[in-house]
């Protein structure tokens, strides 16, 4: 919803970015909830061969990717008018390519922070199939979004409710809250 409680017309496709541990779920929910708009964890939309994979402490290759980033592609595509926000790692600029090739509209919102923060949450997180044994394979694959890209960086280092409220501020000076 817009500050004046009106619903926007078209809400925006949203790509809730970053490295395993920065809190794309956690903002990805408040923001969609805040946006009255349909949340997805993309993790949901792994095929459970990934899945297996990860929990087994093996980092997925991009062949194991591909089926899962056209699953995020499709999803962001099929969401209408509507407007969704789906929680992605979308690590590499040829990633975020792949489902820009789905849903040209979306926009990517990358949740930065420090590496050790990142371990830090990892290591209190429990019952995730992503251990944190992988987080450097993660840093190591991250393409920050370059310029031309579409979408911008956001401090992951601040509170979840408090992010939300920046990327909130951020679409409507866009026109897309």
């Amino acid at each position: 919803m817009g500050e004046c409680g009106r619903r926007v017309a078209q809400g925006p496709r949203l790509v809730v970015m970053g490295v395993s541990g920065c809190g794309k779920t956690t903002v990805g929910a408040l923001l969609a909830a805040r946006l009255q708009v349909p949340f997805v964890d993309g993790d949901s939309l792994h095929p459970q061969s990934n899945v297996d994979k990860m929990r087994a402490g093996i980092p997925l290759t991009d062949a194991d990717r591909a089926p899962w980033l056209d699953r995020v592609g499709a999803t962001l595509a099929q969401a209408g008018d509507a407007g969704i926000v789906v929680a992605c790692s979308a690590l590499k600029r040829v990633y975020r390519d792949t489902i820009l090739g789905s849903a040209p509209t979306t926009l990517f919102l990358h949740l930065s922070a420090p590496h050790d923060l990142i371990a830090k949450r990892l290591g209190a997180r429990h019952g995730h199939f992503m251990p944190a044994a992988l987080l450097d394979s993660q840093f190591a694959a991250l393409e920050p979004l370059a310029p031309g890209e579409s979408g911008w960086v956001v401090d992951a280092r601040i509170a979840a409710s408090a992010i939300v409220d920046v990327i909130e501020r951020q679409l409507a000076a866009r026109g897309l809250a």
